[in-house]
């Protein structure tokens, strides 16, 4: 594995060793110096053309605690802004010798683009809205730590699948690893394509929680709508957002997990964010260990 763009590319056998990699490197996150020394020398560009804190300020950390030299590239206030290409900005890591380059981008197929042009190591961070490897991997990761096992769990991803990356490297990722994956959304906000996609589809969301092990909300991605997909929020809610009555409606030890950020009141309600059964917290602290993982077995040469 030279490079991670996209869930779909991992095999079976290969994902399983980044999650068990990743439960290694946790045990690193206890100790009281979390330190590794296993990249030192190794340099890791964090090249962001969008927002992201949660999953920059997760990669910087990942990589700092593997001891690799980091470089934060913020495309905001760079020559980006002033009209350089991808391509220019790729040739000028290259000399100057990034190992790894983690890459968020607005359009879908960036960082294919950018694997063509460096020779080190691409980590897509999201692209558009096409893939987000690494959330689906963490998002894998904390199943399995929570309920022991991904074969033959039943998932829900729920909500704005039409706008989400995070959807497509799940259903991908999950169904790899044999989870049965069922996307739930109003008709509007789902692709078009969706009928090639490994998993079922329900616009009902009150009929598929009593069977479903795992229920994934979505943000709803207003900044990405130029049109109106639903009514209203409150019509919204009632119809995909998640509440106690709905998780009353899950069997127990079923969870709740979100990618964050949330909009509480919108898709879940305060209620079922502050509860046990939410893994959203967790999610947060599991991203770090999974993308140690992801660094140290791209980077890490053994």
């Amino acid at each position: 594995m030279r490079h991670l763009l996209s869930t779909g590319d991992l095999t079976r056998d290969e994902a399983v060793l980044i999650l068990d990699t990743a439960a290694e490197l946790a045990q690193v996150g206890d100790r009281s110096v979390k330190k590794l020394p296993t990249l030192r020398g190794r340099t890791v560009v964090n090249l962001f053309y969008e927002d992201s804190t949660r999953t920059r300020t997760s990669f910087e950390i990942a990589a700092k605690r593997l001891s690799a030299d980091v470089v934060n590239f913020s495309a905001k206030g760079s020559s980006v802004s002033k009209g350089e290409s991808l391509k220019d900005t790729a040739l000028t890591l290259q000399a100057m010798g990034a190992d790894g380059v983690v890459i968020r981008h607005g359009a879908s197929g960036a960082a294919h683009r950018l694997a063509g042009w460096v020779d080190g190591s691409v980590l897509n961070a999201g692209d558009g809205t096409h893939e987000h490897p690494t959330q689906a991997l963490l998002d894998a990761y904390t199943v399995r730590t929570r309920l022991g096992r991904l074969e033959g769990l039943r998932v829900a991803i729920v909500g704005d699948i039409l706008h989400s990356r995070v959807a497509r490297s799940n259903v991908l990722l999950l169904t790899t690893l044999g989870a049965h994956v069922t996307l739930v959304a109003p008709p509007t906000l789902l692709p078009v394509s969706v009928h090639t996609w490994p998993c079922e589809v329900s616009y009902d969301l009150d009929a598929v929680l009593p069977k479903t092990d795992v229920v994934m909300m979505l943000r709803v991605q207003a900044e990405r709508m130029h049109a109106s997909f639903f009514p209203s929020v409150r019509e919204y809610s009632r119809g995909y957002g998640m509440d106690g009555a709905r998780l009353d409606r899950m069997p127990r030890d079923a969870i709740v997990m979100h990618p964050g950020p949330m909009v509480r009141g919108m898709e879940i309600s305060a209620e079922v964010a502050d509860s046990p059964r939410c893994t959203v917290v967790e999610q947060v602290a599991n991203g770090v260990s999974l993308r140690m993982a992801v660094l140290y077995l791209l980077l890490g040469g053994s």
